[in-house]
């Protein structure tokens, strides 16, 4: 199933459980530093995460963890201070997770309502998924959320890193 259905909202593949395969699967950051004149570009491994598509849609439950010590950026130096206690603090907090809490239509895409964990606090977050792909037991998703490190608490070295 690939494209989008009849009422225009994109395809899921059949119900059941599909688990993240964290080995093709990452987190893409972007984000401003000095003081919002640059962009940084970055990933984060997927280390677990399942999809369990249900009937009817909305019961649907995605849940994700994340390495913060993974985060590779072009700059080594950058990746060694954004994982230290300055910003991430990966000692202490070595997981961001994300667990939905539901799932609906919007348009043409799927938004994912759920929380974050990550750096001891817990945020809501709606995740845009605009783009399914399944083919057989595969299916490939793309989505698109924003954070604000400073609602984790996450406010070191102000001005140089954005929000």
């Amino acid at each position: 199933m690939t494209g989008t259905g009849p009422n225009g909202v994109a395809d899921l593949p059949h119900p059941g459980t599909y688990q993240v395969d964290a080995l093709r699967s990452s987190v893409r950051y972007t984000g401003r530093h000095l003081f919002g004149l640059g962009t940084v570009q970055a990933t984060f491994a997927v280390t677990a995460g399942a999809i369990e598509v249900a009937e009817p849609t909305s019961t649907s439950v995605v849940r994700l963890s994340v390495d913060p010590a993974t985060f590779t950026s072009d700059k080594t130096r950058r990746d060694k201070h954004v994982t230290s206690k300055a910003l991430l603090d990966v000692e202490q907090y070595p997981d961001i997770s994300f667990n939905s809490t539901a799932v609906r239509e919007y348009g043409d895409q799927w938004r994912v309502l759920g929380d974050v964990t990550a750096h001891g606090s817990t945020q809501p977050v709606e995740i845009t998924v605009d783009r399914v792909t399944a083919s057989g037991t595969d299916m490939t998703v793309h989505a698109v959320a924003q954070l604000d490190r400073y609602a984790f608490g996450v406010t070191g070295v102000k001005g140089m890193a954005g929000r």
